[in-house]
């Protein structure tokens, strides 16, 4: 079991029972997925950096990425249907765990200028979206060896049903919001 399933299970678990009144265990929130994307406007254009973003993503997430494609034609972006346009990989159970304990301790304490996280990234069923400019604060990834940083979106997916019960987990489980 990872070190931050055991703080939820120990800690998190009976703090979001006492702050919702919640009557079991099995009512209390949790973490389903944990998707991570970048996106890539020049990826129709150059398949080098697709490729390179692909392996980078993999490395970061310790899960093959896959590449998404366009579901439709947009002549201003030069896009046709079926053109890759970036990566994706989604993350379940431990490695979701893992994923989210490096996020909180490692990566995002790299962020130049780090003053917490805005808590506006909610969607209003208890998801939270964070998008980060630069992959690079990742542990895994040698920076000299990157050669153009890319932005990346994280989207941490809980069983929450409000975006009061979601931010009070992640709050719990150590993710840096603004004061």
């Amino acid at each position: 079991m990872n070190r931050l399933q055991k703080i939820y299970n120990e800690t998190v678990v009976p703090a979001l029972q006492k702050e919702f009144q919640y009557k079991s265990s099995m009512q209390v929130p949790g973490l389903e997925k944990i998707s991570l994307n970048i996106g890539l406007g020049e990826a129709s254009t150059n398949n080098k950096l697709l490729e390179e973003a692909v392996k980078e993503l993999t490395v970061i997430a310790g899960q093959k990425a896959v590449v998404t494609r366009a579901k439709k034609s947009i002549a201003a972006f030069k896009l046709r249907e079926g053109m890759p346009i970036g990566c994706r990989v989604t993350l379940r159970k431990d490695m979701m765990w893992d994923f989210l304990d490096k996020l909180v301790n490692f990566a995002l304490p790299r962020v130049r200028d780090f003053r917490g996280i805005p808590d506006r990234g909610f969607d209003g069923r208890g998801n939270f979206t964070l998008g980060i400019k630069e992959h690079t604060i990742f542990p895994e990834l040698e920076v000299d060896r990157v050669d153009n940083p890319k932005g990346m979106n994280i989207t941490i997916v809980t069983t929450a049903t409000t975006d009061k019960e979601g931010k009070f987990l992640l709050d719990q489980l150590g993710m840096p919001f603004k004061k």
